[in-house]
């Protein structure tokens, strides 16, 4: 018996770093967010003595003799961690794999717990709504595995299309924006994602950030307040289909995400930014936590051979991509037409 179930990766405009609960708790957070046709796709195939864990995109593979051997030791525990939370009797081999670069900060990890989960539950025989998934996946990593980081990942995985979230103390108030599939397209022909070549781990940067936090320096603690305050601008420049504004909110994100930590804006990333601008760029960030990874650079249209090029010049890749309305998706091997 074999399954399939996919998860849609994610550009973030502005907010992020306040989804996570240490400053929603208290304050109240909000992210603005649309999904991308780059994918996590996962496959499930039931069967045999023995659990098998496949990571294709990473060249990493691991075996376990049963559900109860299973142990966190840094390799495939995401794989892991989901089989913990929602086990399968008998044998199964997961083979995982991205359409994006490794590391590139596009809510990977995320896009992976809600992909593992839908396929498990349907492996099981259960389903979830797209929310669950979503507050699952974050169970996972924040619940099981212990890590640092907030929920915006997996609730765009699981719902694709344009939102804005609103966290608070342990809720999540979803908001679709009004951005119809004309307009996704039009933005897509302003928008150039650039990989920059280095590998983006938030894990570190997290960490010192929210040190900071905690320890109230004005520094940090205002710069996640400028961007929880920038998400809200964004949502309604987005569903005005303004980007020239969306581009210079995207900005104002970016001169506040760099405050959070010195590691923030590297050298590469910096010579990205001239390059981009020099070629016409009206605004970019970094997406996810930032300090590698990935660039949104939003630009005239008539421009994004120019702002491309100037990207590629340094070695870095620009990503072919569409925005997306589709979120999670699964499906069993005889029935590919359902999702």
């Amino acid at each position: 018996m074999t399954f399939h179930s996919t998860t849609p990766l994610r550009i973030d405009f502005a907010g992020g770093w306040s989804d996570v609960a240490d400053f929603a708790d208290t304050e109240g957070g909000m992210v603005v967010n649309a999904a991308i046709d780059l994918r996590v796709h996962v496959d499930f195939v039931l069967g045999g003595e023995r659990i098998r864990l496949v990571a294709e995109d990473l060249n990493q593979r691991t075996a376990v003799e049963s559900s109860a051997h299973i142990r966190y030791d840094g390799r495939l525990d995401l794989h892991k961690a989901a089989l913990n939370l929602l086990p399968v009797t008998g044998g199964i081999e997961i083979l995982s794999r991205s359409d994006a670069p490794l590391g590139s900060g596009l809510g990977g990890s995320g896009a992976l717990d809600v992909a593992l989960l839908a396929g498990l539950a349907r492996c099981r025989q259960e389903e979830y709504e797209p929310a669950e998934l979503a507050e699952l996946g974050f169970m996972l990593e924040a619940g099981e595995l212990g890590l640092l980081g907030g929920k915006q990942d997996q609730y765009a995985a699981a719902l694709g299309g344009f939102h804005r979230l609103d966290f608070s103390a342990g809720d999540v108030t979803v908001c679709p924006l009004a951005v119809s599939a004309e307009a996704a397209r039009e933005l897509a022909l302003h928008t150039v994602l650039v990989y920059t070549g280095q590998t983006h781990f938030s894990s570190q940067t997290h960490a010192r950030v929210w040190e900071s936090f905690h320890a109230g320096e004005a520094r940090v603690v205002e710069a996640v307040r400028g961007m929880r305050d920038t998400a809200g601008e964004v949502g309604a420049a987005l569903e005005e289909g303004n980007w020239r504004e969306v581009a210079s909110l995207v900005d104002d994100n970016w001169r506040c995400q760099q405050l959070l930590d010195a590691t923030m804006f590297t050298p590469a990333i910096r010579k990205i930014d001239e390059a981009v601008r020099a070629a016409g760029a009206w605004g970019l960030k970094a997406t996810g936590a930032g300090a590698g990874g990935c660039m949104v650079v939003l630009c005239p249209p008539e421009r994004r051979g120019q702002v491309a090029g100037g990207a590629r010049a340094l070695g870095s890749e620009v990503l072919d991509f569409d925005y997306t309305f589709e979120g999670v998706s699964v499906w069993q091997q005889e029935d590919a037409a359902e999702s």
